[in-house]
Order: structure tokens, then sequence, then C-alpha cells
């Protein structure tokens, strides 16, 4: 049995970050039922020197779109970092999710040896397709879902890994 680019990356992430939009709903109602201003647990972080929850989200959001944009041949459509709720956080993934749903196979399949340059910095990082998707938008949507359940469950936010990995 063989797996393609697309099986390989959409499913996946899609789920990632529906399980995302599911996490930031009960770090919403947490939030409401324990009288917690919302803005304190979307700014917190893990650690001084790490980005706060936003961030990590909309970060998610990123790399999932414009990864899926590059193995595609396309630009990405541009996402102003303008999200200060829940609900704004939730809508930005619903967006994302809704143009990752616009690809086709057809779109991302054969693109395993692809030449990806993506600028990093004042560097360029030079990638193929597969190398790409194993090594880069996998890898970096999952760390920033998970540091997003982190820093929630952090905050006190009733989760559990079942809420990481959804519903099979």
């Amino acid at each position: 049995m063989t797996i393609s680019m697309y099986q390989a990356l959409m499913p996946s992430i899609v789920r990632s970050l529906n399980n995302l939009m599911a996490i930031l709903e009960k770090g919403a109602a947490h939030a409401e039922a324990r009288k917690i201003d919302p803005s304190i647990l979307i700014n917190s972080r893990l650690y001084p020197d790490m980005l706060p929850l936003v961030r990590q989200v909309q970060i998610a959001s990123d790399v999932a779109r414009r990864g899926a944009a590059r193995l595609a041949g396309l630009e990405a459509p541009q996402m102003e970092d303008t999200e200060t709720t829940f609900p704004d956080l939730i809508a930005r993934l619903q967006n994302t999710i809704a143009y990752l749903e616009t690809l086709t196979p057809e779109q991302i399949d054969g693109s395993e040896e692809k030449s990806i340059s993506l600028p990093v910095g004042k560097e360029t990082i030079n990638f193929e397709g597969l190398s790409y998707l194993l090594y880069f938008i996998l890898p970096n949507v999952y760390f920033h879902v998970t540091t997003a359940y982190n820093i929630l469950r952090h905050c006190g936010v009733e989760l559990g890994k079942r809420d990481f990995l959804g519903n099979p």
C-alpha cells in the first residue's frame, strides 16, 4: 500500500486544527466558568521566552496553510495576526481549514521531489517536497498545537490526551 502526499498531509493537519479548535473552546468555557478574563489565557505562555497561546495558534494556522499551498504551487491567502479572543482564534482555524479543503489531491500529489524554498529570517532553507512535508510542516503543526494544549492545561483547563488526539 502506498500513501500519497495529499493523504499524508491533509487528514493529519485538518484533524489537528479541528482538535485545536475544540481545545480552544474548552479554554473559553473554562475562562467563562471561572470568571477569568479570557485575554489572560490567550496571552499566557509556558515560559517567559516562549510565545503566548495566541501566537501558537497563529503559527499552527500559518504553517498548515502556507505549507500546503507551497506543495500545491500556490500562494496561500494572507491572514493578519489580529486575533485577541477565543472566537477570533477559532474563526482563524475555521478559515484555515476552509482553505485547506479547497486543495485537491491532484494539486499536491506528485510534489515529493518538488523544490521548496522557505525564507526564514535572512536565510532560505531548501527542501524537496517530501522532506518539507515530513520534517517541517507536520512537526511544526504538531509542535504548535501541542504547545497551545500545554499552555491551556497549565492554566487549569481540564484537557486530556483524547482532546489532543481527537476522536478516531
